[in-house]
């Protein structure tokens, strides 16, 4: 069981998370900046993260497989993020993922000359920065942070 100093600093990293997925979505609505697939992407673990802290608040049991899990998941959150990251510098091309539609269903001719027509979100274009940074590098530098707080939860859990 996690002591309560433990539980206090975990409500404080969820209002953080919420915070910053607020904060997305506001960029997103309030301030126009539309987001590219990567983005998109790049909220799912944060959404999941949440779901995971009020899990272990709430309910008492799992709680060190939880924060493992949520080590996972802000591990990969890193390496997507870093992917982002890498694309905007021009260390990775863009993938199908940034680029294509729906690729699950079968197009016609048509259909696909209106997909390329429309005007879809590169991932490699910047349409936001803070303080001179991207948001995929403000990402990758707090997705590492997460996984280090939360690893560091699951390996001293028995101390606590």
């Amino acid at each position: 069981m996690l002591k309560q100093t433990n539980n206090i600093f975990l409500i404080v990293i969820l209002a953080i998370i919420s915070l910053t997925t607020i904060s997305a979505l506001i960029i997103q609505y309030w301030l126009g900046h539309e987001p590219c697939k990567l983005c998109l992407y790049e909220r799912i673990p944060y959404f999941l993260s949440m779901l995971l802290i009020i899990k272990i608040i709430f309910i008492k049991k799992y709680e060190k497989i939880t924060l493992l899990i949520l080590f996972l998941v802000f591990m990969s959150s890193t390496v997507l993020a870093f992917y982002h990251f890498g694309i905007e510098q021009g260390f990775f091309k863009e993938s199908l993922v940034c680029t294509a539609g729906n690729l699950s269903e079968t197009l016609t001719k048509e259909e696909i000359l209106k997909q390329l027509s429309q005007n879809t979100i590169s991932c490699k274009d910047v349409s936001f920065r803070i303080f001179r940074f991207s948001l995929a590098a403000i990402n990758t530098i707090f997705s590492i942070s997460l996984s280090v707080i939360f690893i560091r939860l699951f390996i001293n859990y028995e101390k606590n």
